[in-house]
């Protein structure tokens, strides 16, 4: 099967952990032995994943340096695919002793100018605040803030994934066999203007809307949203939760789930299997085999 496997953002940063290169690549290393599974078992692979900590360091890092002329989402982005496309992909080499080739790119994907989330910003970005803090930040930095749990983080635009002008290239480096890491973060945001030339823009594009078009552009067989919980969970943080191992893609439409964290996930596998995929599963990244094979996680299909 051609798989695209979209790690979360535990893949190389758990919540909690100082962002050290140390722990994101013992992080990077872990997810990929899961994914090294996948690859010797015989499957295809693309690699997607998160950067919601470290884009949100970078700015903050930028705004110190240079608050009058912070460099915008775009580039930021462009970094943190570069960087955490170079730890998953020699961490993977790795793993495969060095018998199948693995290729990071960076990849640009479109969205359109006038998508309403560039008025109502909701993807975090960044590190957790008590509230005080955010909301002086806000005020300093002209950020939006949103609650997270306990804590406040900044949320930035988070507009729909429409096209990915770097398919061609995804396609020769599959046919040629090799693992590719791409669209990382959501990929690069850019629009294309008039003449049909593409800049980049200011926000974050959602990881799993992006890997599901990717999944689906490329006709993917099957897309994995891996993670650090068991799958969905009915009734989840009390007594009762369990996890709901089967839906289709009507049932998963009927959930109620939050939009921040399980909703895009869940939304991501239904388009894609509507789509025409075969299945999209979540669940935790050393699971990645058995729900494949529906052993673990959360399977949704047509």
């Amino acid at each position: 099967m051609l798989v695209v496997a979209a790690l979360g953002g535990n893949a190389l940063l758990r919540r909690g952990e100082p962002m050290t290169a140390e722990v994101q690549r013992a992080n990077a290393a872990h997810a990929a032995l899961a994914l090294a599974g996948l690859v010797r078992a015989g499957h295809d692979l693309v690699v997607t994943h998160g950067n919601g900590p470290q884009v949100g360091l970078l700015a903050l890092q930028g705004a110190a340096f240079r608050p009058d002329a912070p460099d915008p989402l775009d580039m930021l982005g462009a970094e943190t695919e570069g960087m955490i496309g170079y730890l998953i992909e020699q961490e993977l080499e790795n793993a495969l002793g060095h018998d199948r080739p693995v290729a990071a790119l960076l990849t640009q994907i479109v969205v359109d100018p006038a998508d309403p989330a560039f008025a109502r910003p909701t993807k975090p970005v960044g590190v957790v605040y008590a509230e005080a803090e955010a909301k002086t930040l806000a005020a300093q930095r002209g950020w939006a803030i949103a609650p997270d749990g306990p804590h406040w983080r900044r949320v930035v635009p988070s507009p729909k994934p429409v096209e990915i002008p770097d398919l061609r290239v995804i396609r020769l480096l599959l046919a040629q066999g090799v693992v590719v890491i791409c669209a990382g973060g959501g990929g690069i945001p850019v629009v294309r203007r008039a003449d049909g030339s593409l800049t980049g823009v200011e926000a974050v594009i959602d990881k799993d809307h992006a890997s599901a078009l990717l999944a689906t552009s490329i006709k993917a067989d099957a897309l994995l949203m891996l993670t650090d919980v068991d799958g969905v969970m009915e009734g989840f943080g009390t007594p009762e939760a369990r996890r709901l191992a089967r839906l289709s893609a009507v049932e998963a439409g009927h959930l109620a789930l939050p939009a921040g964290s399980m909703g895009p996930k869940v939304t991501a596998g239904m388009n894609f299997v509507a789509s025409g995929g075969r299945l999209a599963g979540i669940g935790r990244m050393e699971d990645a085999a058995a729900i494949l094979d529906g052993m673990a996680g959360t399977v949704i299909s047509a």
